[in-house]
Protein backbone atom coordinates (compact mmCIF):
# COMPACT_ATOMS: atom_id res chain seq x y z
CA UNK A 1 0.00 0.00 0.00
CA UNK A 2 0.97 3.50 -0.83
CA UNK A 3 0.37 6.63 1.58
CA UNK A 4 -2.07 5.51 4.38
CA UNK A 5 -5.15 8.08 4.21
CA UNK A 6 -7.03 9.41 7.12
CA UNK A 7 -9.56 11.00 7.96
CA UNK A 8 -10.71 12.18 11.06
CA UNK A 9 -14.13 13.30 11.72
CA UNK A 10 -14.24 15.14 15.50
CA UNK A 11 -12.33 17.42 17.48
CA UNK A 12 -8.46 16.01 18.23
CA UNK A 13 -5.44 18.02 19.51
CA UNK A 14 -3.65 19.62 16.56
CA UNK A 15 -0.58 17.30 18.20
CA UNK A 16 -2.36 14.41 16.17
CA UNK A 17 -3.14 15.34 13.05
CA UNK A 18 0.84 17.25 13.18
CA UNK A 19 2.91 13.91 14.27
CA UNK A 20 0.61 11.48 11.23
CA UNK A 21 1.85 13.97 8.94
CA UNK A 22 5.17 13.69 9.92
CA UNK A 23 5.48 9.96 9.55
CA UNK A 24 4.64 10.36 5.64
CA UNK A 25 0.41 10.05 6.24
CA UNK A 26 -2.13 12.22 4.42
CA UNK A 27 -4.52 13.43 7.00
CA UNK A 28 -7.79 15.39 6.50
CA UNK A 29 -9.33 17.16 9.70
CA UNK A 30 -12.84 17.25 9.07
CA UNK A 31 -14.61 17.51 12.62
CA UNK A 32 -18.25 17.72 12.42
CA UNK A 33 -18.63 16.15 9.30
CA UNK A 34 -22.30 15.10 8.48
CA UNK A 35 -23.18 11.73 7.97
CA UNK A 36 -24.12 12.16 4.19
CA UNK A 37 -20.96 13.76 3.43
CA UNK A 38 -19.17 10.97 5.23
CA UNK A 39 -21.22 8.18 3.62
CA UNK A 40 -20.36 10.17 0.58
CA UNK A 41 -15.65 10.42 1.44
CA UNK A 42 -15.57 7.26 3.61
CA UNK A 43 -14.33 5.16 0.70
CA UNK A 44 -11.02 7.19 0.07
CA UNK A 45 -9.71 6.35 3.34
CA UNK A 46 -7.56 3.82 5.20
CA UNK A 47 -7.64 5.06 8.18
CA UNK A 48 -10.31 6.67 10.13
CA UNK A 49 -10.29 8.87 13.62
CA UNK A 50 -13.14 9.39 15.88
CA UNK A 51 -14.24 10.41 18.96
CA UNK A 52 -17.87 9.28 20.80
CA UNK A 53 -19.88 11.77 18.13
CA UNK A 54 -19.50 9.96 14.66
CA UNK A 55 -21.47 6.99 14.78
CA UNK A 56 -19.23 4.23 12.71
CA UNK A 57 -22.50 2.26 11.88
CA UNK A 58 -23.11 -1.05 9.37
CA UNK A 59 -24.22 1.85 6.81
CA UNK A 60 -20.82 3.50 7.05
CA UNK A 61 -18.74 0.66 7.16
CA UNK A 62 -20.75 -0.83 4.17
CA UNK A 63 -19.38 1.90 2.00
CA UNK A 64 -15.81 2.27 3.56
CA UNK A 65 -14.03 -0.33 1.33
CA UNK A 66 -10.72 0.78 1.61
CA UNK A 67 -10.99 0.88 5.34
CA UNK A 68 -8.35 -0.93 7.60
CA UNK A 69 -8.29 0.45 10.87
CA UNK A 70 -10.55 2.83 13.23
CA UNK A 71 -9.15 4.62 15.88
CA UNK A 72 -11.34 6.03 18.71
CA UNK A 73 -9.68 8.54 21.16
CA UNK A 74 -11.23 8.04 24.67
CA UNK A 75 -12.39 4.87 26.01
CA UNK A 76 -15.99 3.70 25.38
CA UNK A 77 -16.38 1.79 21.06
CA UNK A 78 -20.51 1.99 21.76
CA UNK A 79 -20.18 4.48 18.84
CA UNK A 80 -19.08 1.86 16.66
CA UNK A 81 -20.01 -1.48 15.32
CA UNK A 82 -17.45 -3.48 16.55
CA UNK A 83 -18.54 -7.21 15.32
CA UNK A 84 -19.67 -5.74 11.74
CA UNK A 85 -15.86 -4.15 11.42
CA UNK A 86 -13.88 -6.94 12.50
CA UNK A 87 -16.21 -9.11 10.05
CA UNK A 88 -14.96 -6.62 7.65
CA UNK A 89 -11.42 -7.90 8.65
CA UNK A 90 -11.62 -3.50 9.99
CA UNK A 91 -9.24 -3.14 13.01
CA UNK A 92 -9.74 -0.95 16.19
CA UNK A 93 -8.04 0.53 19.05
CA UNK A 94 -8.51 3.25 21.27
CA UNK A 95 -6.89 5.01 24.36
CA UNK A 96 -8.84 3.85 27.64
CA UNK A 97 -5.41 4.78 29.84
CA UNK A 98 -5.79 8.72 28.58
CA UNK A 99 -8.83 9.86 30.19
CA UNK A 100 -8.23 7.90 33.57
CA UNK A 101 -7.78 10.89 36.24
CA UNK A 102 -9.64 13.38 34.50
CA UNK A 103 -12.58 11.13 34.70
CA UNK A 104 -12.11 10.30 38.31
CA UNK A 105 -11.52 13.57 39.15
CA UNK A 106 -14.67 14.68 37.55
CA UNK A 107 -16.75 11.89 39.44
CA UNK A 108 -15.30 13.03 43.08
CA UNK A 109 -15.90 16.58 42.03
CA UNK A 110 -19.79 15.57 41.10
CA UNK A 111 -20.07 13.80 44.59
CA UNK A 112 -19.04 16.81 46.23
CA UNK A 113 -21.61 18.83 44.53
CA UNK A 114 -24.37 16.81 45.03
CA UNK A 115 -23.43 16.71 48.62
CA UNK A 116 -22.70 20.14 49.35
CA UNK A 117 -25.79 21.60 47.18
CA UNK A 118 -22.74 23.67 45.41
CA UNK A 119 -24.78 24.26 41.91
CA UNK A 120 -28.21 25.04 43.36
CA UNK A 121 -26.64 26.94 45.91
CA UNK A 122 -24.71 29.10 43.34
CA UNK A 123 -27.83 29.16 41.14
CA UNK A 124 -29.76 30.80 43.67
CA UNK A 125 -27.42 33.31 44.93
CA UNK A 126 -26.71 34.58 41.22
CA UNK A 127 -30.66 34.73 41.38
CA UNK A 128 -30.71 37.33 43.89
CA UNK A 129 -31.06 35.08 47.10
CA UNK A 130 -29.00 34.33 50.22
CA UNK A 131 -30.33 30.60 51.11
CA UNK A 132 -27.98 30.48 53.58
CA UNK A 133 -29.53 27.51 55.90
CA UNK A 134 -31.88 26.18 53.43
CA UNK A 135 -30.44 23.23 52.50
CA UNK A 136 -28.24 21.36 54.78
CA UNK A 137 -25.31 18.87 52.63
CA UNK A 138 -23.41 15.85 54.34
CA UNK A 139 -19.83 15.49 54.23
CA UNK A 140 -18.61 12.40 52.97
CA UNK A 141 -16.05 11.22 55.25
CA UNK A 142 -17.82 8.12 56.84
CA UNK A 143 -20.28 7.29 53.96
CA UNK A 144 -20.28 4.30 52.13
CA UNK A 145 -19.28 4.63 48.41
CA UNK A 146 -21.15 1.33 45.88
CA UNK A 147 -18.62 1.90 42.92
CA UNK A 148 -20.40 -0.57 39.60
CA UNK A 149 -17.65 -1.17 37.40
CA UNK A 150 -14.13 -1.88 38.68
CA UNK A 151 -11.87 -1.20 35.82
CA UNK A 152 -9.14 1.58 35.42
CA UNK A 153 -11.93 4.42 36.44
CA UNK A 154 -13.64 2.84 38.79
CA UNK A 155 -10.33 1.92 40.95
CA UNK A 156 -9.19 5.42 40.52
CA UNK A 157 -12.26 6.98 42.26
CA UNK A 158 -12.56 4.30 44.87
CA UNK A 159 -8.60 5.52 45.78
CA UNK A 160 -9.27 8.64 45.98
CA UNK A 161 -12.69 8.00 48.02
CA UNK A 162 -10.77 6.50 50.64
CA UNK A 163 -8.28 9.43 51.18
CA UNK A 164 -11.60 11.13 51.53
CA UNK A 165 -12.26 8.81 54.32
CA UNK A 166 -14.99 6.61 52.56
CA UNK A 167 -16.14 3.18 52.83
CA UNK A 168 -15.82 1.53 49.63
CA UNK A 169 -17.68 -1.36 47.88
CA UNK A 170 -17.00 -2.34 44.48
CA UNK A 171 -19.39 -4.50 42.32
CA UNK A 172 -17.95 -6.17 38.45
CA UNK A 173 -18.94 -8.91 36.53
CA UNK A 174 -15.33 -10.37 36.70
CA UNK A 175 -13.45 -11.28 40.17
CA UNK A 176 -12.04 -8.00 41.56
CA UNK A 177 -12.02 -9.79 45.05
CA UNK A 178 -7.66 -9.27 45.53
CA UNK A 179 -7.68 -6.06 43.05
CA UNK A 180 -10.21 -4.97 45.81
CA UNK A 181 -8.66 -5.81 48.70
CA UNK A 182 -5.48 -4.61 47.95
CA UNK A 183 -6.79 -0.85 47.71
CA UNK A 184 -8.71 -1.36 50.57
CA UNK A 185 -11.86 -1.62 48.88
CA UNK A 186 -14.57 -4.46 49.70
CA UNK A 187 -15.18 -6.18 46.91
CA UNK A 188 -19.27 -7.59 46.43
CA UNK A 189 -20.57 -10.46 44.60
CA UNK A 190 -24.39 -9.36 44.58
CA UNK A 191 -24.70 -5.80 43.01
CA UNK A 192 -28.12 -5.38 44.64
CA UNK A 193 -26.29 -6.04 48.22
CA UNK A 194 -24.21 -2.95 46.96
CA UNK A 195 -26.90 -0.60 46.26
CA UNK A 196 -28.42 -1.67 49.24
CA UNK A 197 -25.49 -0.57 51.34
CA UNK A 198 -24.55 2.39 50.08
CA UNK A 199 -25.14 6.27 50.64
CA UNK A 200 -23.29 7.09 47.13
CA UNK A 201 -23.54 4.97 43.90
CA UNK A 202 -20.61 5.86 41.19
CA UNK A 203 -21.14 3.77 37.72
CA UNK A 204 -18.17 3.19 35.51
CA UNK A 205 -19.72 0.46 33.09
CA UNK A 206 -19.15 0.32 29.43
CA UNK A 207 -22.46 0.32 27.15
CA UNK A 208 -23.27 -2.98 25.95
CA UNK A 209 -26.48 -4.78 25.77
CA UNK A 210 -26.38 -5.89 29.12
CA UNK A 211 -25.51 -2.59 30.88
CA UNK A 212 -28.59 -0.67 28.56
CA UNK A 213 -31.10 0.02 31.49
CA UNK A 214 -28.91 -1.76 34.52
CA UNK A 215 -30.11 0.96 37.10
CA UNK A 216 -33.77 0.70 36.78
CA UNK A 217 -36.84 0.68 38.78
CA UNK A 218 -36.46 -2.26 40.36
CA UNK A 219 -32.50 -0.96 41.17
CA UNK A 220 -33.53 1.84 42.74
CA UNK A 221 -36.46 0.13 44.67
CA UNK A 222 -33.60 -1.68 46.89
CA UNK A 223 -31.52 1.39 47.44
CA UNK A 224 -31.12 3.64 50.09
CA UNK A 225 -33.67 6.67 50.71
CA UNK A 226 -31.64 9.57 49.94
CA UNK A 227 -29.56 7.87 48.10
CA UNK A 228 -27.20 9.99 45.44
CA UNK A 229 -26.33 8.52 42.13
CA UNK A 230 -22.95 9.69 39.97
CA UNK A 231 -22.83 8.61 36.20
CA UNK A 232 -19.65 9.74 34.46
CA UNK A 233 -20.04 6.58 32.16
CA UNK A 234 -23.14 6.45 29.26
CA UNK A 235 -26.47 7.42 29.99
CA UNK A 236 -28.40 4.85 28.88
CA UNK A 237 -26.82 2.46 31.72
CA UNK A 238 -29.89 4.44 33.68
CA UNK A 239 -33.39 4.41 33.15
CA UNK A 240 -34.12 7.88 33.02
CA UNK A 241 -37.94 7.41 33.38
CA UNK A 242 -36.85 5.09 36.63
CA UNK A 243 -34.39 8.14 37.79
CA UNK A 244 -37.04 11.00 37.70
CA UNK A 245 -39.54 9.09 39.44
CA UNK A 246 -37.37 8.08 41.96
CA UNK A 247 -35.91 12.01 42.59
CA UNK A 248 -39.64 13.00 42.64
CA UNK A 249 -40.23 10.39 45.56
CA UNK A 250 -37.36 11.64 47.37
CA UNK A 251 -36.08 8.21 47.32
CA UNK A 252 -32.71 9.53 45.08
CA UNK A 253 -31.62 12.62 46.37
CA UNK A 254 -29.24 13.76 43.98
CA UNK A 255 -28.50 12.80 40.85
CA UNK A 256 -24.86 13.84 39.46
CA UNK A 257 -24.54 13.27 35.40
CA UNK A 258 -22.00 13.66 32.87
CA UNK A 259 -23.72 11.49 30.48
CA UNK A 260 -27.42 11.80 29.56
CA UNK A 261 -29.42 8.94 27.27
CA UNK A 262 -29.44 11.27 24.78
CA UNK A 263 -27.00 14.14 24.31
CA UNK A 264 -27.92 16.91 23.72
CA UNK A 265 -31.39 15.78 25.94
CA UNK A 266 -34.52 15.80 23.64
CA UNK A 267 -37.37 13.54 25.37
CA UNK A 268 -39.47 15.43 27.84
CA UNK A 269 -38.54 13.40 30.33
CA UNK A 270 -34.74 13.96 29.65
CA UNK A 271 -35.50 17.84 29.33
CA UNK A 272 -37.55 17.36 33.01
CA UNK A 273 -34.69 15.48 34.46
CA UNK A 274 -31.67 18.25 33.52
CA UNK A 275 -34.05 20.75 34.71
CA UNK A 276 -34.51 19.23 38.05
CA UNK A 277 -32.71 21.59 40.97
CA UNK A 278 -31.39 18.35 42.70
CA UNK A 279 -29.70 17.00 39.67
CA UNK A 280 -26.21 18.60 38.23
CA UNK A 281 -25.83 17.86 34.66
CA UNK A 282 -22.63 18.66 32.55
CA UNK A 283 -22.19 17.65 28.72
CA UNK A 284 -19.98 14.70 28.50
CA UNK A 285 -17.00 16.62 29.58
CA UNK A 286 -14.90 13.62 31.74
CA UNK A 287 -12.19 13.38 29.51
CA UNK A 288 -12.09 17.37 28.80
CA UNK A 289 -8.81 18.54 30.20
CA UNK A 290 -5.36 19.71 29.11
CA UNK A 291 -3.73 16.67 30.51
CA UNK A 292 -6.44 14.05 29.51
CA UNK A 293 -5.90 15.51 25.68
CA UNK A 294 -2.41 15.38 25.64
CA UNK A 295 -2.51 11.61 26.80
CA UNK A 296 -5.00 10.67 24.55
CA UNK A 297 -3.41 12.17 21.27
CA UNK A 298 0.26 10.71 22.39
CA UNK A 299 -1.18 7.10 23.02
CA UNK A 300 -3.13 7.57 19.87
CA UNK A 301 -0.57 8.32 17.42
CA UNK A 302 2.02 5.63 18.97
CA UNK A 303 -1.12 3.11 18.70
CA UNK A 304 -1.70 4.09 15.24
CA UNK A 305 2.30 4.04 13.92
CA UNK A 306 2.51 0.95 15.63
CA UNK A 307 0.02 -0.35 14.17
CA UNK A 308 1.26 0.22 11.15
CA UNK A 309 4.51 -0.64 11.49
CA UNK A 310 5.86 3.45 11.46
CA UNK A 311 8.07 4.90 14.15
CA UNK A 312 7.88 8.45 14.86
Amino acid sequence: MGTYKVLITDNVDNFVIDELRKAGLDVDYKPGISKDELLRVISNYNILVVRSRTKVTKEVIDQAVSLKLIARIGVGLDNIDINYAKSKNIDIINTPEGPTESVAELTIGLMICAARYITLFDKLVKSGEWPKGKYVGFELMGKTLGVIGFGRIGTRVSEIARTLGMHVLAYDIIDITEKARRIGVEPMKDMYELLSKSDIVSLHVPLTRETYHMIGYREFEVMKRGVIIVNTSRGEVIDTKALLDALKSGKVAAAALDVLEHEPPKEPWELELVNHPRVIITPHIGSETIEARKRNAELLVTKILNHLGLSR
